[in-house]
């Protein structure tokens, strides 16, 4: 008997966080198994701890591999990587649990390279604690950009009625602004625009945000950023025949690409394209990597210190984020024993 669902590595995220609550709580509901073969990247204590806060009665099948998989609701395969001992604090920064974020991602990215995954989903991790524990990654985004060697990556977050793709994400304004120009906004562009075609969308439609209010007003604000930075790059796009506007405001681009006017928008930074979809919908925003040669998406939160061990976290976005990647995943068939 073959069974063609996608098997997807779920990464524990930091320990010290939500995430296993969430990830016990998303491996609790039909529905996931329904869509995929789901196993965890993590620390079986910690799940079982997990657990038992949220009181959702799975057991917890520790593994060295995929292979003792089970992929059935009930049971919760995991990686056991033994890091996070008995007893952790939950909702205190730890460098331990820094380390931990840090190896279930890299068991993971090999475990996709090596063909026995076809997707990463990640739960979310603390960049204070990677940091503390030596691992100097502003995120998620670009320490998989490192594991797999890959030059340059883009992020893309998708909300109910939503999708941005971001040109700059993790530095300062000023920083942003300066590395900003017209061959890096044609590769997001053209990165953005080549997944959604893969996902079904033969002729994306796809605004560009201005930098400046007004996309500048003829000279009234700034200094001409939009003609030097980013028109270049969308004559560039238009020259190959692609549906590109730009650069447009921001404040109307995404009022006009959540009423349906685009499948894309492209934002020049940080808190221009993660605002507006954070106010769309945080509980199910999905963060995706793209331009990796691994499929990864994941969850559109932090870590939530505040309500850790708590039991109280809501699985949502962990579940869009699995939908994302089954949606994103190679397809596969493989024969069951």
């Amino acid at each position: 008997m073959s069974d063609t669902r996608p098997i997807i590595a779920i990464t524990m995220g930091d320990a010290s966080g939500i995430g296993p609550e969430i990830i016990m709580k998303a491996l609790a509901r039909e529905d996931v198994y329904a869509m995929c073969r789901p196993f965890v990247v993590g620390d079986a204590t910690r799940l079982r701890e997990a657990d038992a806060i949220t009181k959702t009665g799975l057991q917890v099948n520790a593994l060295q591999s995929p292979a003792g998989a089970k992929y059935q609701r009930g049971t919760v395969d995991v990686i056991d990587l033994g890091i996070i001992p008995a007893g952790h604090p939950f909702g205190q920064l730890s460098a331990l649990s820094g380390e931990g974020a840090f190896r279930y991602i890299e068991r993971a990215t090999r475990l996709v390279e090596a063909g026995e995954a076809d997707a990463i989903c990640t739960a979310p991790l603390s960049k204070e604690a990677l940091h503390a524990a030596g691992h100097k990654y502003p995120g998620h985004t670009e320490m998989l950009a490192h594991l797999t060697g890959t030059p340059e990556v883009s992020m893309m977050l998708v909300a109910p009625k939503l999708r941005v793709i971001h040109v700059t994400t993790h530095i300062g304004l000023m920083d942003a602004i300066r590395k900003i120009e017209p061959g890096l906004v044609f590769r997001v562009i053209e990165r953005g625009r080549a997944t959604l075609v893969k996902a079904g969308i033969e002729q994306p439609r796809i605004g560009v945000c201005a930098i400046n209010p007004h996309a500048g007003e003829n000279g009234l604000f700034g200094q001409g950023e939009e003609e030097e930075k980013i028109i270049p790059a969308i004559e560039k796009c238009h020259a190959n025949g692609w549906s590109v506007d730009g650069p447009l405001p921001a404040d109307t681009l995404f009022f006009r690409a959540a009423r349906g006017d685009f499948d894309l928008v492209v934002a020049m930074y940080h808190d221009q394209g993660h605002g507006p979809v954070k106010v769309m919908g945080l509980e199910a925003g999905v963060n995706i990597t793209i331009g990796l040669p691994v499929v990864r998406t994941s969850v559109d939160h932090g870590t939530a210190f505040d309500i850790a061990g708590k039991g109280i976290a809501d699985e949502g976005s962990l579940v869009e984020a699995l939908k994302q990647a089954v949606g994103l995943a190679p397809k596969r068939v493989m024969q069951a024993a």
